[in-house]
């Protein structure tokens, strides 16, 4: 019997369309769910008892039911957060928020338990966005790594920079987006040259990630799925853009790449030492032709580059999610 795949995205998420007009396509079974509509437009009953392997019930939505001990497969694509009733008070809310986390998200989280396949484990997803665990699993994998530090000492920091002797940037630890008095601003690489900087006694408020300035032939987003690596050589004609190709889109253009056999290896031992089966990692290739990893995101966006490189990830995605328990295995 084929298995049910559940989606977990946003109704306004038109690459996860792709991939479940693909699975549908294949006859594969596809629930697509907002996390937001629970509880006000999403039921659920879910149940255990000694003897069962896992949970069984079903979740109500408003495109159907989902029958959880049906469900193989669970593509985490943006989960998105719950909406409680505006009528309870505050403290209320945030009661029932963490009830819906522990018990809504809870029973999906232990579906994994049963065989189901998560794309990606919610575990092993909140792990991988610690960019130092990152960064030590790409060196032990054998991945170039730029030379980082991350310090509140500014005479610490000062000091790594004199020893550099060269450019060096600036990095957020925790991504770059981030609210500022009801306001999401974004921080990008800012590129630094100065080790005097450094000594400013603000540096010590935080923690704070410095690394070497790597030269740049090119960037390159390589998106692993699974044992699969789909690569784009992504070139800025902007100087912005040269810095943090996010800061300026208008200026890219892409084409899609075959990594070397050996980088690519690694990248898949990389999301595999992190139990992460989708990643979007990102890669500096130096005039030299030596690749650099920089971080990767295990959410990371892949509808634009489909559409402009021409890759075939939901196919890629699909073949895992049709799979479900036996690539699990």
């Amino acid at each position: 019997m084929t298995h049910t795949v559940l989606i977990i995205t946003d109704d306004a998420d038109t690459a996860a369309e792709r991939v479940a007009a693909e699975l549908t396509g294949r006859g594969v079974p596809v629930v697509t769910l907002d996390t937001a509509d629970f509880p006000a437009h999403v039921s659920m009953a879910a149940h255990i008892e000694t003897g069962r392997r896992g949970w069984s019930g079903i979740v109500g939505t408003v495109r159907g039911e989902l029958d959880l001990a049906c469900v193989g497969a669970i593509y985490s694509r943006r989960p998105t957060q719950f909406r409680m009733d505006e009528r309870m008070s505050s403290p209320e809310r945030a009661f029932a928020y963490a009830e819906a986390r522990y018990g809504f998200g809870g029973v999906l989280a232990a579906l994994r338990q049963s065989g189901c396949l998560w794309v990606n484990d919610p575990m092993a997803a909140m792990r991988a966005e610690y960019k130092p665990i990152q960064l030590v699993t790409a060196a032990r994998v054998g991945l170039n790594v730029p030379k980082t530090i991350i310090t509140n000492d500014p005479q610490e920091a000062h000091a790594w920079a004199k020893e550099l002797g060269e450019p060096f940037v600036y990095k957020a630890v925790g991504g770059i987006w981030h609210a500022d008095e009801g306001q999401v601003r974004v921080i990008y690489t800012k590129p630094l040259d100065d080790p005097d900087a450094l000594l400013d006694p603000a540096m010590a408020r935080t923690a704070q990630l410095f690394q070497e300035w790597v030269d740049k032939a090119y960037e390159v987003r390589a998106l692993v799925i699974g044992a699969q690596v789909l690569a784009v050589r992504i070139d800025s004609a902007s100087e912005q853009g040269t810095i943090d190709w996010r800061s300026d889109y208008d200026s890219l253009t892409y084409e899609r790449v075959d990594l070397p056999t050996e980088i690519s290896d690694r990248l898949v031992e990389l999301h595999d030492q992190l139990n992460l089966v989708y990643g979007a990692a990102d890669l500096i290739c130096d005039p030299q032709g030596r690749y650099h990893f920089l971080e990767t995101n295990q959410s990371g966006e892949w509808g634009w580059l489909n559409q402009r490189a021409g890759l075939p990830v939901p196919e890629a995605l699909a073949d895992i999610l049709q799979r479900g328990p036996a690539w699990a295995r």
